[in-house]
């Protein structure tokens, strides 16, 4: 099995993948088309140029990748990634041999978020119109994909995890609850930017609280994600 799970960013997605990646059975993968992004939208994004030179692969190679033998003999792969990422002109024959999930996160706690490390994020930057229309790509392929949203798996992370699993026929293993401190050996170089929180933790955040006041600039950002997002809500199981 190869599950492709879509967010954008600040959205539970490094948890996520440390709770697959600490599965014997799987291995994972941290925003493979990240390099290939960045060299062809050359955004001023934190650590951009270590970005590209530590993901040297063209688009062509990471989807070849993506499709390829598993390493150590895993069972399983686990794909993060982030939907902003999916520019026209980047392949997607890749798509059609995966298991596709999508995680949601409000955008008010997504612009939030995403703000204190990126400056002025626009609405491409944070990619709820990418992935409306990639859930609607896997439709086009005949598959079924799956959503789910990220304070339901903060309020009961283990009842959503044996969810998912039961939902993709994968068997939910205990050991997805935790993880070892410190960050996973497949972190994209970018993890010293954006995972300190993740790093410093072993398992699920607790509850989110109410929902975070914005600014002008972040309540027009919002405005702009939410028709995508309820459009997302709408396919929550």
């Amino acid at each position: 099995m190869r599950i492709a799970m879509w967010s954008g960013p600040r959205n539970l997605s490094t948890a996520l993948m440390y709770a697959f990646g600490s599965r014997p059975d799987f291995h994972v993968v941290d925003e493979p088309f990240y390099g290939p992004y960045l060299r062809r939208t050359r955004l001023p994004h934190p650590m951009a140029q270590q970005i590209m030179e530590d993901r040297f692969e063209t688009a062509r190679e990471v989807s070849a990748a993506l499709r390829g033998p598993l390493p150590q003999g895993k069972q399983h792969a686990y794909h993060k990634h982030m939907c902003q990422h999916m520019i026209p002109g980047m392949p997607r024959d890749f798509m059609s041999s995966c298991v596709h999930v999508f995680l949601l996160r409000h955008p008010a706690r997504v612009v939030a978020s995403f703000s204190k490390g990126y400056e002025n994020p626009t609405a491409a930057d944070i990619g709820f119109e990418a992935q409306a229309e990639l859930y609607d790509h896997v439709l086009s392929l005949g598959l079924h994909p799956h959503v789910i949203y990220s304070a339901d798996i903060r309020n009961d992370p283990e009842g959503q995890l044996r969810g998912l699993c039961k939902r993709i026929e994968l068997e939910f293993n205990p050991r997805m609850l935790h993880w070892p401190l410190g960050g996973h050996r497949s972190d994209g170089i970018w993890a010293s930017h954006w995972y300190g929180a993740v790093h410093r933790s072993t398992g699920f955040a607790g509850p989110e609280g109410p929902l975070p006041e914005l600014d002008a600039a972040g309540r027009a950002l919002v405005a702009q994600a939410m028709p995508h997002y309820e459009k997302m809500r709408e396919r929550l199981a």
